[in-house]
């Protein structure tokens, strides 16, 4: 899975590339031909310009990754990757004027190639340069790593720390090491890492802690009821590895949701259990949409958003928007934005509200909330118009557009254990529950087993069909 991912985030940096430079050199001609001044203005009719455009995207390709402009941008700074860029792009230029030789192709306006290696360049540097701190960006927040907790402190679990270690692309980090005895706790084992619990805290570690993949490195049949321990990370929605000792046929242990399949982990051959879906091209297309569709909805939609804040501003004093603290994947704790559709002092009064609850489970609901503003605030909520502004939230990687939707960490600290499976996929804006014909009238028991339904039947197909229900759902005001 992992080489797969690697692949294919490789596969389309590659294609941007790749669009840009053809984007640059259709730009230049149109700049020969049209726009710059006279004498300079023009092109002549006779060399083939598609042929060029297409020798230009063949060596483009070829010395892009002669270059190693795709290594992972971990290892050097944003000057080297500029640098590397260039090269590549220089190289190109020189490959391309002895193409155009070799081929007998004349009359190439040679003012045209010079226009088109400036905005290559340009276009290029761009593109990098938001990628390179965006990546950045994110790993500072903990969005671009995978947390892994190392059951085990001997040989295996060294190795699989020297593994992560020599593989600074990988995206992992160690949060420490789980051993068998209580006496074991606090001695180092690797690189700063050590042993932080022991395997009993396993349950307690993956409610607390944001845990992405838990790795069994020693062996299964050394840990009593192992299986128990499988279970609870299955159940919790987190994926397992296990570094086989091949004693797992000893293990009373059948998965009830997970897939097991063998994979290459950084080099190092794994038993993986998987509880959420592993199609890295529709994820990997499913996270592009999301950036696309929430930027395209952000700017197309201002004029709303602009008049949503009047509303709001004049019938109720306080800020426009409600923030509030959430839990999205695996309990990564993030900011979640709302239009306010309640009092601006309606936290503070919650607990005066608390004996009218009408949810039954760890949720707060109440069909005529008194907090909430008038004329304005239910109609946003009726049209689930007042989650507009979790678009940010989707730019800035924290959610996407369908998906579970993220809870308040108190509620998450009530969840059972099989409630937090919930957390093992990004929320979302709208998902099964919110356009469910009886959302209002739905069990927290139900509404968690869609959510899971959800999860485990997901594909692309699935996240448009429920976009179309959630454009209904708002058009009929069904919310509140």
């Amino acid at each position: 899975m992992l080489r797969e991912k690697s692949k294919l985030l490789t596969q389309a940096h590659q294609a941007l590339d790749i669009l840009l430079t053809a984007g640059a050199f259709v730009a230049a001609y149109f700049i020969k031909k049209y726009l710059l001044p006279v004498p300079f203005r023009g092109l002549t009719t006779g060399p083939n310009y598609y042929v060029v455009l297409l020798l230009v995207i063949i060596l483009w390709y070829i010395l892009f990754n002669a270059f190693h402009v795709y290594a992972s941008y971990r290892r050097r700074s944003f000057l080297r990757v500029l640098w590397e860029t260039a090269r590549a792009v220089s190289a190109g230029m020189l490959a391309l004027v002895l193409g155009l030789y070799v081929l007998k192709i004349t009359d190439v306006s040679r003012l045209m190639l010079g226009i088109f290696y400036v905005l290559n360049m340009v276009f290029l540097g761009l593109s990098k340069g938001v990628l390179y701190y965006t990546l950045a960006r994110y790993r500072r927040k903990g969005y671009n790593f995978r947390n892994v907790l190392i059951v085990g402190s001997r040989d295996r679990a060294k190795e699989v720390i020297d593994a992560i270690g020599d593989e600074l692309g990988a995206g992992f980090r160690v949060l420490g090491c789980l051993d068998l005895e209580p006496g074991d706790v606090g001695r180092p084992v690797r690189n700063s890492i050590g042993v932080i619990g022991t395997v009993a805290d396993i349950e307690t570690i993956l409610k607390e802690e944001v845990v992405d993949e838990l790795i069994f490195a020693m062996p299964l049949k050394d840990i009593n009821q192992a299986g128990i321990y499988i279970l609870k990370a299955e159940e919790m929605g987190v994926s397992v590895r296990i570094v086989p000792d091949w004693q797992i046929h000893a293990l009373s242990y059948r998965p009830g949701v997970a897939l097991i399949r063998f994979e290459d982990f950084l080099g190092i051959p794994t038993i993986a259990l998987h509880t959420t879906p592993q199609n890295q091209r529709a994820l990997l297309v499913k996270g592009a949409l999301d950036l696309v569709s929430a930027g395209a909805g952000i700017i197309l939609l201002s004029p709303l958003f602009g008049l949503i804040a009047l509303a709001i501003r004049g019938f109720s004093k306080g800020p426009v928007f409600f923030r509030q603290e959430r839990t999205g994947l695996h309990g990564r704790r993030f900011m979640l934005y709302k239009f306010r559709t309640m009092a601006a002092d309606a936290e503070s009064k919650r607990r005066d509200l608390e004996s009218l609850d009408e949810a039954d489970g760890p949720v707060f609901k109440i069909r005529k909330d008194p907090r909430i503003i008038p004329r304005v605030g239910g109609f946003l909520r009726r049209t689930g118009l007042d989650e507009l502004p979790q678009l940010i939230n989707v730019l800035r990687g924290e959610m996407s557009l369908v998906g579970p939707r993220p809870p308040i960490p108190s509620e998450v600290d009530r969840y059972d254990v099989w409630q937090r499976r919930r957390l093992s996929m990004k929320p979302g804006i709208t998902c099964l529950w919110q356009v469910s014909p009886r959302r209002n009238d739905m069990s927290f028991k139900e509404w968690m087993n869609l959510d899971l339904q959800y999860i485990d039947n997901w594909s692309l197909s699935l996240d448009v069909k429920i976009l179309f229900m959630t454009v209904r759902a708002v058009f009929s005001g069904e919310g509140r």
